[in-house]
């Protein structure tokens, strides 16, 4: 029986252990934290037993993950739950615009613009799965469905900001594509960007944008249920820092981003993954304020207070400004403020309000509660009253998530700057990204293709390793 190692325990390495434990793999998994689920865990320490989710809230990609869905996760206790409306993008003294879990919905919002989004989104959405399928697997593999591909790039290419000046006449419009590139922790003026924005907006007209519910933690309970099942071991409280310590292996995925692996012993990595692990960049930082409230956010369109996701930031230009500044590493005076009202789906998490700032990487306060009173600022110009509304806040900055998850790199929750040639090459130049040597994998964020809670990049590792243990076994029956 072949035998695989799996270091951190977060939803990629769970979703590699879990797919090789499905083929008959004798599987571990050694996590350094006495709980597993890294970004995706879930607490009820925070406040008074409330759900309040550490890491990753919404989950346009979770719902529709070919690696969750081959696994199966819903018959080991995963459920998921939507918000009357997938995200809310509020503007000051008019109505905001609204993402529906249909194309042609969210089309009626946007008056003027309402034929050209749908005439830009119905490709994506009407063939979501094969486009999924695409772009989701390495970048230099030969797509499963090319035509899917050439449609989807032609535009996605360009910046979300000259995508949405190109496609549509108005800011509802232009705000409601940019909103959603943002989720690349970049601004919307840079390349790439449209494809982000095009994409997750696809996502939430189709599959939505949903919570699990009882938290993150469950889809991370799922994954652990499905290794259990299969005969899989997890091992918490367990540093490994030299890999010669560990037990032999066909196989050891490590689900860590570069700068972790040069730091660990007996990688014995060739020297060409050395220099581009080396390279690798991090990028601008999330800073997370949770709030316990007394009642829901006073939005003042009232429809906003039925959205799962909102997003803080007014006009395309505000937004590109702030993302520019916290990319430069000056703390923006009105940051994009991601918020998610988790309560809105799922009551039995209780009026916790999840949020996070974009901030410059490794960013420190000038003074105590400069970004959480940026954060309420920006909040209260869209639901005037929302300070009152707050009973307790809990604050973790980007040194505070990294010292949580040592991959949070200065507060980088994408695993590493999703701009320039890292956007699609992650974390190298290679047909193989997961591949760091023989028998040596890298699943996490860092890796193709990217951020998200899907377990996309654990399953591509754990392939690598069966297309690699077949391949010497074919040999040796030469």
């Amino acid at each position: 029986m072949a035998r695989a190692i799996i270091v951190g325990a977060g939803p990629n390495g769970l979703t590699a252990a879990a797919r090789l434990a499905s083929e008959g793999w004798e599987v571990e998994v050694y996590e350094r934290a006495p709980y597993i689920g890294g970004a995706a865990a879930s607490s009820t320490d925070i406040f008074n037993n409330s759900i309040v989710d550490l890491g990753a809230a919404g989950h346009p990609f979770g719902i529709v993950s070919p690696a969750f869905n081959a696994l199966t996760l819903e018959d080991h206790g995963l459920e998921w739950l939507s918000a009357g409306y997938q995200m809310a993008h509020p503007f000051e003294g008019e109505p905001a615009v609204l993402l529906s879990k249909s194309l042609t919905a969210t089309a009626e919002e946007l008056g003027a613009d309402a034929q050209a989004w749908e005439k830009l989104h119905a490709p994506i959405v009407e063939n979501i799965d094969e486009h999924i399928a695409n772009l989701l697997a390495p970048i230099l593999r030969w797509p499963r469905y090319p035509a899917r591909l050439a449609q989807f790039g032609i535009p996605s290419v360009a910046s979300a900001s000259i995508l949405g000046k190109t496609f549509f006449s108005t800011e509802r419009a232009r705000a409601l594509l940019a909103g959603s590139a943002v989720h690349a922790i970049a601004s919307p003026t840079q390349p790439f960007t449209g494809a982000f924005g095009l994409l997750f907006g696809a996502l939430g007209m189709r599959g939505g944008w949903p919570v699990a519910k009882g938290g993150t933690q469950s889809i991370i309970d799922s994954l652990s249920s499905v290794i259990h099942a299969y005969g899989g071991k997890i091992f918490t409280d367990c540093n490994v820092s030299d890999l010669r310590e560990l037990p032999r292996a066909e196989a050891t995925i490590l689900n860590l981003t570069p700068r972790q692996v040069l730091q660990l012993r007996g990688t014995s990595l060739p020297h060409h993954t050395l220099w581009s692990l080396s390279r690798w960049k991090y990028g601008t930082a999330a800073f997370k304020v949770d709030f316990l409230l007394s009642e829901p956010v006073p939005w003042s369109d009232p429809r906003v207070g039925r959205a799962g996701t909102v997003h803080v930031g007014g006009t395309v230009a505000e937004i590109s400004r702030a993302e520019k500044s916290a990319a430069s590493g000056r703390m923006p005076d009105k940051p994009f403020v991601l918020v998610c009202q988790q309560f809105v789906a799922d009551p039995s998490r209780g009026l916790v309000l999840w949020s996070y700032a974009h901030v410059p990487h490794g960013y420190i306060e000038r003074y105590p509660g400069e970004v959480r009173e940026a954060i309420i600022r920006q909040i209260e110009r869209f639901a005037p009253g929302f300070r009152e509304v707050i009973v307790d806040t809990h604050e973790t900055s980007p040194a505070g998530l990294e010292s949580w998850n040592p991959n949070i790199i200065g507060g980088d929750i994408a695993g590493g700057a999703m701009t320039g040639a890292q956007t699609v090459f992650r974390p190298k130049i290679s047909p193989k990204p997961h591949r760091l040597r023989s028998g040596l994998y890298l699943a996490s964020s860092a890796t193709s293709p990217g951020a998200g809670v899907h377990g996309v990049a654990g399953w591509w590792a754990a392939e690598e390793a069966l297309t690699d243990l077949r391949n010497i076994v074919m040999k040796l029956k030469r």
